[in-house]
């Protein structure tokens, strides 16, 4: 534990007038204060303010800061009082320990009324002080440096509010050195093993790429010395959360990542910054569009430099980060680098606040008038611009990064809620899943046993851990799918060869049909890329398929058979006339004008449509057909055409669809079956072979409108014998 006169000693090494007195006299009555309290890692409690206050001076911060993380804890956890503190140090230093106590018992995760005016006490002592932030940041960072001796399921809950509360206050804050740290911490904590192999990768990598790196430093600083400028120059690793971080938005791997190194060009003027821009875009061809001037703008945290990029030494990229010396203190430290926070108290005349705390102040300062509940929810959340705060019903605090969907919301609260989540609430009302969340929203997941995330979701989140979870998950749902038809299909070609299915012998005939499991195999035959009739040789080399081909029919240019229309299956509909019997059904159109339907798909009644002119007349498209695209560039061809639902519904109307059906006897019999028991017309069938497992029909079915037909696509759908159903676009 530090001494007494070594914590002196550190003040006056950057502070020669320090308080010396004032000092002591903290030190003494923290350490009687806390007596023989101990901390889970069974030191002096006494330690751990100390170690508080080494951090701020670490940061070079005034005697009232200092003191005032030695007092922090005297409030909320011993007998002193408010009283006390002014008493012994005065009203500065006890409105400092304070608003730290309120800050100690605040509670980030919920949003009940106490809890609300609690965290509308602490900004409001923030936005009239913000020393009480920079000591609150630091017993964090000491709180996370410790976190080994809390309790295991402690550990969690801390790391994950350090990274969604603090690591965030201390960025916004421009305090770039401790976010690295708070992030790291939490990151080490919360994935150990994500957070090993990133370190080992790093240094792997700086073994390999070391001496590459000396040379790009050395030929860097040589180019700038050459043209007059004095420079300073620092290699700068990624850190690993900021790594992680980015594999994950981008969905990379560690290999594909550029920047992991960099490297600081520091000068002594604002002049000397553009000049060194100059230098290096004038000896190393430059990146386009990786360049960012932070110095004529900058950041919202004061944060200045200039970025650029180029191809330097070796052909290699490199990033370059140029700033002042004074701007990299600002840079490391952010509002902790202000003269305010050193050798003057915030309201001292003729001394400026920082850009970045001005803008929280201003900010909180905005929406004080507002009741707790609602500062808590317009405030807390005003804090972090690069990310969105939303809540369970219970209360649980979920971190996600702005432009996050309900469905990210979903997987981070846990995957198996993402994985079946068929709808939400946002703030108590029904919003789409895909709707983008906003700082303070409640959002509840509706869920179902039975569904599984559609692969359409994949370019829909934003979250790496949805994306991921979403692409397993359509890999096992399509697994199960085809496996469960494979298995099927492969039960009915062994009875067909008189012999038994055994997954044993089919898992010591795997070498031949070159897969790994049984599983793989399923699928294959499910999918249509291994054929049953092999899988049987496979298991039985003596087997022969006996089936016989049957008599050839006669097939046109496309691979498709028709057959005759003697042949035809139709089911007329009792008191339903054909198309051309019924009054015209559309609107917006001459009655005296030729209309004919797409001739792919057709168009039925419900779904939107579209009228393309045409020298013969006009030809009806469904809104979602792909034929429209060629008209594009001929909008004057295009018409408004409207469905007369009472008009149409005097007659039923021809589509396509195509269906995927088991090569198996009776398989086209449930189908005709299911279409007459839902009162639909077979007009015309035609059939094509896709394997000897499978069989495709193209049917021309006449329905009555889109629900109508959508209602037969989906008991189609659940039959046994069939794979695939859709609607034909044309």
């Amino acid at each position: 534990m530090m001494r007494q006169y070594e914590l002196v000693e550190r003040v006056r090494r950057y502070n020669p007038n320090a308080d010396e007195d004032l000092l002591n006299r903290a030190y003494v009555f923290a350490m009687k204060a806390h007596g023989t309290q101990k901390r889970a890692s069974g030191d002096p409690y006494f330690s751990h303010p100390l170690e508080v206050a080494a951090i701020l001076t670490d940061l070079k911060l005034d005697d009232a800061t200092i003191v005032a993380a030695m007092l922090h804890d005297t409030i909320e956890d011993t007998e002193t009082s408010r009283e006390d503190i002014d008493k012994a140090f005065g009203e500065e230093i006890g409105g400092l320990v304070d608003g730290l106590t309120k800050l100690g018992k605040l509670d980030f995760v919920t949003k009940h009324a106490q809890q609300a005016e609690n965290f509308r006490k602490l900004l409001l002592a923030i936005a009239d002080d913000a020393r009480v932030l920079m000591v609150k940041l630091a017993d964090r960072l000491h709180n996370m440096r410790t976190l080994q001796y809390m309790p295991e399921a402690k550990r969690a809950r801390i790391a994950q509010d350090t990274l969604d509360i603090y690591a965030p206050l201390a960025g916004r804050m421009g305090m770039q050195s401790m976010r690295t740290e708070l992030e790291d911490l939490s990151f080490r904590c919360l994935m150990p093993e994500a957070y090993k192999l990133i370190v080992t990768r790093l240094e792997a990598l700086k073994g390999k790429n070391g001496a590459l790196i000396a040379r790009i430093a050395a030929e860097l600083t040589d180019q700038f010395v050459r043209r007059g400028i004095k420079v300073e120059v620092k290699g700068r690793q990624k850190a690993p959360y900021s790594i992680w971080k980015k594999m994950e938005r981008r969905s990379i791997a560690f290999e594909q990542l550029s920047d992991i190194y960099g490297f600081r060009i520091l000068v002594d003027t604002v002049a000397d910054c553009y000049a060194a821009v100059g230098v290096a875009h004038t000896t190393w061809p430059a990146v386009p569009g990786r360049f960012k001037d932070y110095v004529s703008t900058p950041k919202q945290n004061d944060y200045r430099s200039i970025h650029t990029t180029v191809i330097g030494p070796g052909s290699q990229r490199v990033e370059l980060q140029i700033r002042t010396h004074e701007m990299h203190q600002i840079a490391e430290y952010g509002i902790a680098a202000h003269a305010i926070y050193k050798d003057g108290r915030p309201d001292t005349p003729g001394v400026s606040e920082s850009r970045a705390y001005r803008g929280l102040r201003q900010t909180i300062e905005a929406l004080a008038s507002d009741d707790s509940e609602k500062f808590l929810e317009h405030t807390k959340l005003e804090l972090f611009h690069d990310q969105v705060f939303c809540f369970t019903p219970k209360g649980r605090l979920i971190a996600l990064p702005r432009g996050a969907t309900a469905i990210d919301f979903a997987y981070a609260v846990h995957t198996d809620i993402g994985n079946s989540a068929v709808g939400c609430k946002i703030n108590g009302r029904i919003a789409p899943l895909i709707s983008i969340l906003q700082n303070g929203d409640e959002v509840q997941i509706s869920r179902s046993d039975r569904a599984t995330p559609p692969a359409a979701w994949d370019s829909v989140v934003l979250t790496g851990r949805a994306r991921a979870a979403i692409r397993r998950a359509t890999r096992e749902a399509a697994k199960q799918q085809f496996g469960g038809l494979g298995r099927q299909i492969i039960e009915r070609a062994f009875e067909r060869a008189g012999k038994k299915f055994s997954e044993s012998k089919l898992k010591a005939a795997l070498p031949r049909l070159a897969r790994a499991s049984v599983d793989d195999v399923l699928v294959g035959v499910g999918r249509g890329e291994i054929y049953s009739s092999d899988v049987v040789r496979a298991v039985h080399p003596d087997f022969k398929d006996e089936r016989k081909a049957g008599p050839a029919v006669p097939q046109n240019e496309t691979g498709w058979f028709e057959l005759p229309k003697a042949a035809n299956l139709v089911f007329r509909v009792p008191g339903k006339s054909a198309p051309g019997d019924a009054p015209s059904p559309l609107r917006g159109l001459d009655p005296d004008t030729a209309v004919r339907f797409s001739p792919k798909g057709g168009a039925v009644p419900g779904e939107r449509i579209i009228g393309i002119r045409g020298p013969e007349g006009i030809t009806v498209y469904p809104i979602h057909s792909p034929a429209l695209a060629d008209f594009n560039d001929e909008p004057d061809r295009w018409l408004d055409v409207r469905w007369d639902l009472e008009a149409a519904d005097k007659a039923v109307y021809s589509t396509q669809i195509v269906i995927t059906m088991l090569n198996e006897p009776g398989a086209l019999g449930v189908i005709a079956t299911t279409v007459g028991e839902y009162g639909a017309n077979i007009d015309q069938i035609a059939s094509a072979p896709s394997g000897p497992d499978f069989r495709d029909l193209r049917i021309d079915l006449q329905v009555r409108d889109i629900q109508h037909l959508n209602a037969i696509l989906a008991e189609l759908k659940g039959k046994s014998v069939v794979h695939k159903v859709e609607r034909l676009s044309g």
